[in-house]
This record gives C-alpha cells, structure tokens and sequence, in this order.
C-alpha cells in the first residue's frame, strides 16, 4: 500500500496564506503610506503570500521527485524558507544592496541549511540508528 501523504491537510492553511498574503499586499500597498508599521507588515505579508505560494509546489516537487516522501513538517519548513528568502529579498531590494551575487548566495545558504537539516532528521530516524553494542 501506498502511504503517501495527501495535499488535504495543507489544502485549507494554503489558501488562507495565499489570498491573505497577496490580498493584504495588494491592500497595504494601494491604501497605507510607507512608515515604520506599514513596512513590518509588508514583510510579514511577503512571507505568508510566499508560504502560501510554494506550499502546492513543495508538496509536488515532493510527492512526484522524492524516493521517500517527506513528512509534513519538513515540506511546510521548505515553503517557510522560501516565504523567509522572498522577504529578505525584499529588504535587500529596498535598502538598494541586493544583486545577483547576494540573492544566489542567500539561496545557497538557505538550501545548505535546509540539507542540514533534512540530514539530521535522516540519521535520527529509529531505523537509521544502529543498537549499541552490549557493554561489559
């Protein structure tokens, strides 16, 4: 049998990441001015509205290009990364320092992280981990 995990329970926090990240987007930048609040809820908004995009695309590129699929956390943490990394994106772009070499670096970084990560999740599962040897 089959043990896939299905999209279901990621359908509904997707959405809701998606339309209010984009949606509260759309509103802060038509209707507010650019001072100190405004411009901690476009980030915060800039995270939501990149979860919320990649979290169907983590899902797929999982269930259909990975070996084993991946438990659920670890495909929200992927979206999470890329929502953080569009933010950050943002914040370099605004300050006028972002450039290829930065935003390529920044991934870099965050996917080095990311394969950290997944390795430690690896090497603890209780299959993975060898029984120690009887002491005497």
């Amino acid at each position: 049998m089959d043990d896939k995990p299905t999209f279901r329970p990621f359908l509904f926090p997707s959405l809701l990441m998606f339309f209010g990240g984009w949606g509260g987007l759309a509103l802060l930048l038509n209707f507010s001015i650019p001072t100190v609040w405004p411009r901690w809820g476009f980030f915060a908004l800039t995270i939501l509205a990149g979860t919320g995009t990649m979290l169907p695309v983590s899902y797929w590129i999982s269930a259909n290009f990975s070996s084993s699929p991946l438990e659920p956390r670890a495909i929200l943490r992927q979206s999470v990364s890329v929502g953080v990394y569009l933010a950050l994106l943002a914040w370099l772009a605004i300050g006028r320092v972002l450039n290829l070499s930065i935003a390529v670096w920044l991934a870099l970084g965050l996917a080095a992280i990311e394969y950290l990560v997944r390795l430690r999740e690896t090497s603890s599962k209780p299959e993975n981990v060898s029984p120690r040897p009887p002491s005497s």
